[in-house]
């Protein structure tokens, strides 16, 4: 089972329904679920949702702090993407523009979760917050002309982050960035 993190984020659900369609079992529960109890239900990967703000992402930086206790997979997007980069000493600051539009993303590493997709994606993204700055223990997976950091992934460990929302239907491919994350997870 992949467990989905609910940052409070509008889009929540359509992870959880990608996931199913996808035949992953996943369970959404809240960001404020002890440790303890994300641990018994054996997650086989974790997904911290996107929201509105960094302040409300409870237990998930306390997840990447005793990452060695779960040793899955974890998934950031928007949000979650925002969170692992500021956990890991990137920089996370406003985006240029401060509302949702399609952006059109360049793969620059094809690695693990864009196996199999083209160079050049039309994302779904919020330009409210954004990667300002790769973490140093991070690789760029992908950039746009709007945001410096579109995607990236930790140089050692199984934890990615994407800026923008595969879970909707204007991501093109967005299916397959989350069979891709389902596969490295153990899960199809």
């Amino acid at each position: 089972m992949i467990i989905i993190m609910d940052n409070h984020g509008q889009y929540v659900h359509r992870i959880w329904r990608t996931l199913r369609y996808l035949g992953v079992e996943a369970k959404i529960i809240p960001n404020t679920t002890p440790l303890e109890e994300i641990k018994s239900m054996n997650p086989k990967g974790i997904i911290f949702s996107g929201g509105p703000t960094l302040e409300r992402t409870g237990n998930c930086e306390a997840i990447l702090e005793h990452y060695e206790e779960f040793d899955v997979p974890i998934l950031g997007i928007c949000l979650g993407h925002q969170l692992i980069a500021k956990y890991f000493g990137g920089k996370v600051g406003r985006g240029e523009k401060g509302e949702y539009s399609l952006v059109e993303v360049e793969i620059l590493e094809e690695n693990d979760i864009f196996k199999g997709l083209p160079e050049k994606l039309k994302v779904w993204e919020s330009h409210m917050d954004e990667v300002k700055e790769l973490p140093e223990e991070f690789e760029l997976l992908a950039k746009s002309e709007f945001c410096p950091v579109e995607a990236m992934k930790h140089k050692s460990l199984p934890i990615y982050g994407v800026q923008f929302h595969p879970e909707v239907a204007h991501t093109e491919k967005g299916s397959e960035i989350y069979r891709n994350f389902a596969k490295l997870c153990g899960e199809l």
